[in-house]
């Protein structure tokens, strides 16, 4: 069995091509996507339609309720199901999705967060009511830490005291020794790199796409359904028409900051991809495809 990850920003193509080297190649399909876990969110995450995933197994699709929270140590679970799978019916794994954190950390495991006793959070909530004196208790532990952050910055401040409240270590120290073992110890990476300029054109016909499908009324439905509350209401293609729902967009400028805030996202992708991943095959769709071909036949 071979395990391959296809990277590559949003709308370079990567489910098309993971879908038609599957059924080529014999292999199950890995969706590490924040947004295509979620039942019910189908235009706004972009997931191939049933008709498109027809002969391949995807692992990692429509498996909650957008009312239902997850977090990365799902994606762990589905990979660790996918590879026993796999492995027993003599398959390979093709995994796909925008969110390279996940895989990132399947590669190199996952730090553990210690357990936070009701004592340390009180505690933390009373020293949070002073910003100022947390920051400068981080500053005279972690120097370095404290250079990194805002002094009002409330968000990294708790988390910072929650790990040296409860281990006594700066987070630094503690996370070094805290890390489960790599779930994914062999695999291949290789990343579509599409033009700029072309991808901007791909974005914005996608827009235009999942405004045609219905991505109006789907979110309607949601937010009908789910409310706002749900973090996956925040996700880009959601949060846009939501503020064409509350008078913020017209309808034309709702296309302009949907495709807008997608190009901004790609920009990030490429930024992580490139500083967090080992050096890797980068090439157009079908320089990856050779390179892949290549490597299954290997």
């Amino acid at each position: 069995m071979k395990t391959i990850a296809i990277l590559g920003p949003t709308a370079s193509g990567k489910t098309a091509l993971s879908i038609e080297l599957a059924l080529k190649y014999n292999a199950y399909s890995v969706s590490l996507d924040s947004l295509s876990i979620y039942k019910e969110i189908d235009i706004a995450s972009a997931k191939p339609s049933l008709a498109e995933r027809q002969g391949v197994k995807h692992f990692g699709m429509d498996i909650l309720l957008p009312s239902e929270h997850f977090d990365v140590t799902m994606f762990f679970e589905l990979f660790q199901d996918a590879k026993e799978e796999a492995l027993r019916e003599g398959k390979h794994l093709i995994i796909v999705g925008g969110t390279g954190f996940y895989l990132k950390a399947m590669m190199e495991g996952l730090s553990i967060k210690p357990e936070i006793s009701l004592h340390v959070k009180e505690k933390i909530d009373h020293l949070l009511m002073d910003l100022e004196a947390s920051y400068a208790l981080i500053r005279a532990h972690d120097e370095a830490f404290a250079r990194k952050i805002a002094s009002n910055d409330r968000y990294r401040i708790e988390k910072w005291l929650e790990i040296f409240l409860t281990t006594g270590e700066i987070p630094s120290a503690y996370l070094l020794h805290a890390k489960q073992a790599p779930l994914i110890k062999e695999i291949a990476l290789f990343e579509i790199d599409t033009p700029r300029e072309i991808l901007a054109q791909r974005i914005a016909l996608r827009t235009q796409n999942m405004l045609t499908q219905g991505l109006v009324d789907e979110v309607f439905g949601l937010e009908k359904r789910y409310s706002r509350a749900p973090q996956c209401m925040k996700a880009i293609g959601i949060k846009e028409v939501l503020e064409y729902f509350d008078g913020k967009l017209t309808f034309n400028e709702l296309a302009e900051r949907i495709s807008l805030n997608t190009i901004h996202l790609a920009k990030r992708q490429r930024t992580f991809n490139a500083s967090q991943f080992p050096p890797h095959p980068k090439g157009d769709l079908k320089d990856i495809f050779d390179a892949i071909e290549t490597h299954f036949k290997s």
